[in-house]
């Protein structure tokens, strides 16, 4: 039986619950059929395609949002909730985009088949605030994709030289969203790059005004904006950095810290919400509202070159364990419960 798919996602710009979308249907797809709108589905346009036209093209009995929202009016369904950000960091959006989440989300979390999500903590955030059964919610680990794992020093040379990028570098990719830290970040920068001579720190998808929303009025010594970076360059960023530095205050799952690790380039990130269960004991974990244990994680990592080997190895045998394809088959047994009921 085919499955159709909430095809919204192809409009949104490309982050992490859109590119689970296209990672899974990829590995689904003759299993599956994506309804697309007919245009670009976005901001209140997106809504009302979802909750009005989406169920009019509907074929079949089964539906999968696999990007966190859905139409209310089709129960069976199965959707992906990512993170409740849109309560626990209420703050960091519009008070319509907090307001009309907060509304949606828990009304079609009771409404559909099942749900999944991607960690246990969301799990658990889910749980309180939608108020469903734990059995109705299944956690299915994202995967990270064959291309990043580490690369040869030639490549990762030519990259350097199209981006502009400094010989030596720790790295952080993530927008200029509150929640992404990048504040603090600098403040730790600030303090922790005296001690580390030849590192240079880059920001990847952020752009210039990162600074003024943060508080500073220029950029720290030792800091490059790489701005936007195209998806088929992003292994080898990755892979050229020596550190990978996600101080995020928030996160449903945490798929950058997975990527990092199977380019084999030690990590330092949270200890709250799904990083520690993401990461295991493969990363270095730090307190993301403290700028000096940020600032000292860093210098824990950068400076002792046996541990950034060590946490190398560690990485690259912990994200073996994050598999698409195991994802994608998780997904359609999840599905098929759906099918079944």
């Amino acid at each position: 039986m085919q499955v159709e798919v909430n095809g919204r996602y192809l409009a949104q710009q490309l982050t992490g619950q859109q590119r689970y979308a296209r990672e899974i249907v990829a590995r689904l797809g003759d299993r599956m059929t994506v309804i697309e709108p007919s245009q670009a589905a976005v901001g209140i346009r997106g809504h009302l395609w979802e909750q009005v036209q989406l169920p009019r093209k509907m074929r079949s009995s089964v539906l999968w949002s696999p990007s966190t929202t859905g139409p209310l009016s089709v129960r069976n369904q199965v959707v992906t909730i990512h993170d409740c950000a849109y309560f626990d960091q209420a703050d960091c959006f519009t008070k319509a985009f907090a307001a009309w989440y907060q509304f949606l989300v828990p009304r079609l979390a009771r409404r559909v088949q099942r749900v999944i999500t991607v960690s246990h903590f969301s799990k658990s955030r889910i749980v309180e605030l939608c108020n469903i059964p734990e059995e109705k919610i299944d956690v299915i680990y994202s995967g990270v994709d064959s291309v990043f794992h580490p690369y040869p020093e030639q490549q990762i040379a030519q990259l350097r030289n199209e981006l502009n990028l400094p010989e030596r570098y720790l790295l952080c990719v993530g927008s200029i969203e509150p929640r992404k830290n990048l504040a603090r970040l600098l403040q730790a920068w600030e303090i922790a790059s005296p001690q580390l001579p030849g590192l240079s720190l880059v920001l990847a998808g952020a752009s210039g005004r990162v600074f003024n929303s943060v508080g500073f009025d220029r950029g720290p010594e030792g800091v490059h904006m790489a701005g936007y970076v195209a998806e088929q360059q992003l292994p080898l960023l990755y892979a050229g950095a020596e550190l990978f530095v996600y101080p995020s205050l928030y996160e449903g799952f945490g798929l950058p810290v997975i990527e990092s690790m199977a380019s084999g380039v030690p990590v330092v990130t949270s200890s709250v919400t799904s990083l520690p269960e993401v990461a295991g004991t493969a990363a270095h974990l730090v307190d993301p509202y403290d700028i000096e244990s940020i600032a000292d994680g860093i210098l824990r990592i950068a400076n002792n070159r046996a541990l950034q080997k060590t946490m190398s190895e560690q990485g690259l045998v912990h994200a073996r364990s994050y598999c698409w394809a195991e994802t994608a088959q998780q997904t359609w047994t999840s599905l098929n419960h759906a099918i079944e009921s």
